[in-house]
């Protein structure tokens, strides 16, 4: 990831009082699941109890989120037995754009970033130009990557999670 999407995924929230991304908590879950999921063999299937466990979130949480990528075709699900998530297209198939918009749209990249309703090119905010060029520069990086593209650096950071919280 470069600088500027480290500077646009790291916005001060003051209302939280912490760090937070321009994402949902739902749509950050939902990115770290699928990613999860592209890390694995394709032929086995892993249950909501099973990513909750090595994501370190709530199986109820997980389960949510997995059923909304699952109605949006980004994961696939079998119920029984043998049931479980899988991607529901190959990883070069699957870009982060499309974990984000199937989660929580489009509308971070055409809004303005402090809430302004007509902040333009012609009335900005105090901030439309700086948040413009990292809007831009995000969404251009999120378009770019799929889910192969970082599946050796997930299986690190997964691995590195788990063993954290164990």
């Amino acid at each position: 990831m470069n600088n500027s999407a480290v500077i646009l995924l790291s916005i001060y929230n003051i209302r939280k009082r912490h760090m937070t991304v321009i994402f949902s908590k739902k749509c950050e879950l939902g990115i770290q699941a699928v990613l999860f999921l592209s890390a694995q063999s394709d032929e086995y299937r892993f249950s909501a109890a099973r990513i909750s466990e090595k994501l370190n979130v709530p199986k109820e949480f997980v389960s949510k989120v997995l059923q909304t990528l699952s109605h949006k075709k980004l994961i696939w699900s079998r119920k029984g037995k043998n049931g479980g998530f899988c991607l529901g297209k190959k990883a070069s198939e699957i870009r982060l754009i499309d974990i984000v918009e199937a989660i929580d749209g489009l509308d971070m990249f055409c809004n303005c970033v402090l809430g302004f309703s007509g902040c333009s090119d012609e009335h900005p905010c105090p901030v439309h130009d700086e948040w413009g060029g990292l809007r831009e520069r995000a969404l251009e990086m999120l378009r770019s990557q799929t889910l192969e593209d970082l599946r050796d650096k997930i299986i690190t950071k997964i691995d590195d999670i788990f063993k954290r919280n164990q």
